[in-house]
């Protein structure tokens, strides 16, 4: 118990990250002071390629990055400056980066699409050629950078029996409608997962919560993690923070719940919500966060490390 106190101490001070510095962008060697230039192409009449040259931080050196045909370079050069970009690049020479150990390579990276939110970077779809050193093979190297996010498992408790407040969403990319956690990305660049874990909550359930609500279940990891959930990690860079709220309310608040129509519509976010009881969470929905809150809940509470409830907490009043 003792052990995992410190790793979730440890874990809590790294809460508010800031963003990572902006990466030097080195002039290709024929044109001096370019961030992003016009490469002459290998074949008559094909249109010129975009390229320039980043530094990898840690010492790893420099590496060329280009821009797949179509892009245009305005695109390409938001998709340097982001901070999708530069936090992927300094993963790599982290305590147990792909570079840190010198058994791999980075030769070059493709950018080959951009998705803007607003003035900021919000998806970024890339292809780096890593080589592994020894045998001279290319590792699998598709990247879909979206960023850090946070979900936030809500506990009712209601006449003996604990309640989970779920969302009801169209979700395009796997073509169904899902239950699944209140979720979303940091909109920001400070890293503040506790405030975009309590705006997301009243966002898409309407509950409003105070910073000391939150309960950070991935704080319980050991702090080599980083102490964040990592739903796909083979091509997606998406680092979730899993968040607990517990709260008593009376049966009326369970029912106005029940089906409520939230989200904001202006932004494509057509959300009903679902109360179901918590015993049988764990059957009723696929979604990977749910599903590894509720590990993280239910160990805590085997370990010990878990808060005691409060009678009075979370009121009706907050919802």
């Amino acid at each position: 118990m003792a052990a995992a106190t410190r790793a979730a101490a440890h874990c809590l001070l790294s809460l508010r990250r800031r963003s990572p510095p902006p990466l030097p962008l080195l002039p290709v060697p024929f044109r001096s002071g370019a961030v992003a230039v016009r490469m002459a192409s290998s074949d008559a009449g094909a249109a010129p390629q975009l390229g320039a040259t980043v530094e990898v931080p840690g010492g790893a050196g420099a590496v060329r990055v280009v821009a797949a045909a179509g892009l245009p370079e305005a695109d390409f050069r938001k998709a340097l400056e982001s901070a999708l970009f530069r936090r992927w690049l300094e993963s790599l020479q982290a305590e147990r980066g792909l570079l840190a150990r010198g058994k791999l390579s980075l030769r070059q990276i493709l950018i080959q699409g951009v998705d803007m939110f607003g003035q900021r970077v919000g998806f970024l779809k890339f292809k780096a050629d890593i080589v592994d050193e020894e045998t001279k093979a290319k590792i699998p190297g598709i990247v879909f950078a979206r960023g850090p996010a946070v979900a936030v498992l809500i506990l009712l408790e209601s006449k003996g029996q604990t309640y989970a407040v779920l969302t009801e969403q169209a979700r395009v990319p796997i073509g169904k409608f899902i239950l699944e956690l209140p979720a979303g990305m940091l909109d920001d660049e400070n890293g503040d997962f506790v405030g975009t874990a309590v705006r997301e909550v009243e966002e898409e359930t309407g509950i409003k919560l105070n910073l000391g609500d939150m309960l950070d279940l991935t704080a319980l990891l050991d702090p080599a993690t980083g102490c964040r959930m990592l739903p796909s990690p083979g091509g997606c860079d998406e680092e979730i923070g899993l968040f607990l709220y517990r709260g008593h309310v009376d049966e009326e608040t369970i029912r106005a719940l029940q089906g409520k129509e939230t989200g904001l519509r202006d932004h494509g976010e057509l959300i009903k919500l679902r109360v179901v009881p918590y015993d049988q969470l764990w059957r009723t929905t696929s979604d990977a966060k749910a599903l590894s809150a509720i590990a993280l809940y239910e160990m805590g509470k085997k370990e010990g490390v878990l808060p005691l409830l409060p009678p009075s907490s979370g009121s009706s009043s907050n919802l």
